[in-house]
C-alpha cells in the first residue's frame, strides 16, 4: 500500500468539447468513482440559473426563489384565513420543499429561518383540522430549526401533546420552551392549563 505521502501522477484527459474528465490507462473503482462525481457536479454546475454558468458567491441569494416561496406563504396564509386548512397545508408543504431545496452554496441560517416559520404555519393548519400528530411533528421540527424566537413552535407543540393527552411530555415540552421563552404569556398559560389537568 502507498504512503499518503506519494505522489501519483494520474493519467487523465478533458474532453474538449463537454469538458469531461476521464482515465486514459487502467484504473481502479475508488478513480472511477471520484471521475463520475466530479463530472455530474460540473454538469450540475452548467445547469445553474447564473449569467456565466458558474455557482456565485456564497453570500447572494436568488431573489427568484425568494420571491416564490414568499407568494406560496401568502397563498397558505391565505387558504388558513378562509379555513380552508388542507389547502393551506400543501402550500406550505410546496414552500418548505422550494426552501429546503435551495443550493448548497446559498446561507444555512436563511433556509432555517424560511424552514422554520412555515412549519410552524403548518403545524397551526393541521391543529385546526384537529390533526394533532402531524401538528406536533411539524410544531417540534420547526423548534429543531430555529429554539431562540420561536414561541409559536414551542406552544403549538405543547398544545398538540396537551390535546392528545400526553399530559407529562405536554409539561416537559413547556418547561423547556420558557427557558428559551421566559417572557411568552401564551407558553405560561398553558403551563398552567397543564398542571390543571394533571390534578
Amino acid at each position: 500500500m502507498e504512503s499518503p505521502d506519494t505522489f501519483t501522477l494520474l493519467p487523465l484527459q478533458m474532453d474538449p468539447q463537454t469538458k469531461a474528465i476521464s482515465a486514459t490507462g487502467p484504473t481502479n473503482n475508488a478513480l472511477s468513482t471520484e471521475l463520475a462525481a466530479l463530472n455530474a457536479l460540473h454538469r450540475s454546475l452548467l445547469s445553474v440559473d447564473t449569467p456565466t454558468g458558474t455557482p456565485p458567491p456564497p453570500v447572494p441569494v436568488n431573489p427568484k426563489r425568494s420571491a416564490q416561496i414568499g407568494k406560496l406563504r401568502e397563498s397558505g396564509n391565505t387558504e388558513f384565513r378562509k379555513q380552508n386548512y388542507p389547502s393551506a397545508v400543501q402550500y406550505y408543504s410546496l414552500a418548505i420543499k422550494m426552501a429546503t431545496d435551495r443550493p448548497g452554496w446559498e446561507p444555512s441560517g436563511l433556509v432555517r429561518e424560511e424552514v422554520s416559520g412555515l412549519l410552524s404555519n403548518r403545524a397551526q393548519a393541521h391543529m385546526s383540522m384537529q390533526n394533532w400528530a402531524e401538528g406536533a411533528v411539524d410544531a417540534e421540527a420547526s423548534v429543531e430549526t430555529k429554539k431562540v424566537g420561536n414561541a409559536k413552535g414551542w406552544w403549538r407543540r405543547g398544545k398538540c401533546l396537551l390535546e392528545m393527552g400526553r399530559l407529562d411530555e405536554a409539561e416537559a415540552w413547556v418547561k423547556q420552551g420558557l427557558e428559551f421563552e421566559a417572557t411568552e404569556q401564551d407558553l405560561v398559560q398553558l403551563r398552567e392549563e397543564i398542571e390543571k389537568k394533571k390534578k
